[in-house]
């Protein structure tokens, strides 16, 4: 039996009133891989140019529960409130990489995860209310674990494709990107002189 590999993965739509499915094989269940599976919301600035808006990523090591407290616990960290779940599960990706590269990382994701849980009356933290969420993770700021999840997410997020376009962020367009962008119209200063403005790159 064959399998597909799914990155963050923009796959066709799913027809009105089905769920989309994931087709995964005997050896990927049995190694407890995890699949997370989300949809962009309609006015998000991704929905613009991708090719559908339903999104899923493959994980190797983390399973789907805890990737998903995960993604919550990033959100918390650095709350964007229209910025889609699609960028946050690039935080995941990152963790389950990391993780896959080192069993200590991935038995302190795993302690994490089932510490945020135990906090949760039904067990599961990702069905807190918000203001415990941040509360809890607050708890538990300086540890380890925190810290993993907070320098992971904060290179994850902001160095993303994804969420330049959301921002607005050209990134790096080259010498003479941004001034034929848009990004020359400072109007708090006054003109510099001439001489004192260098050449004018080509676009």
């Amino acid at each position: 039996m064959t399998g597909k590999t799914i990155d963050i993965a923009l796959d066709p739509p799913a027809p009105t009133g089905t769920r989309a499915r994931i087709a995964l094989t005997r050896r990927e269940w049995l190694k407890g891989t995890g699949i997370l599976i989300g949809t962009l919301a309609v006015s998000s600035s991704l929905a613009m140019f991708a090719p559908s808006r339903v999104w899923a990523l493959e994980l190797k090591h983390l399973d789907t529960h805890q990737s998903s407290v995960l993604l919550t616990m990033a959100r918390q960290l650095y709350p964007h409130k229209t910025l889609d779940d699609a960028v946050y599960a690039l935080v995941v990706k990152d963790l389950d990489a990391k993780a896959q590269g080192d069993a200590t990382v991935h038995q302190q994701l795993a302690d994490g995860v089932r510490a945020l849980d135990s906090k949760a009356p039904g067990g599961d933290w990702t069905k807190q209310r918000p203001e415990s969420q941040a509360r809890d993770i607050a708890a538990i700021a300086g540890t380890p674990f925190f810290e993993t999840v907070r320098s992971t997410a904060i290179v994850a997020l902001y160095s993303s494709a994804l969420a330049y376009q959301h921002f607005g962020y050209g990134a790096s367009e080259g010498d003479g990107g941004y001034l034929f962008k848009g990004f020359n119209n400072l109007a708090w200063l006054p003109d510099p002189p001439a001489q004192d403005s260098g050449p004018v790159p080509a676009a």
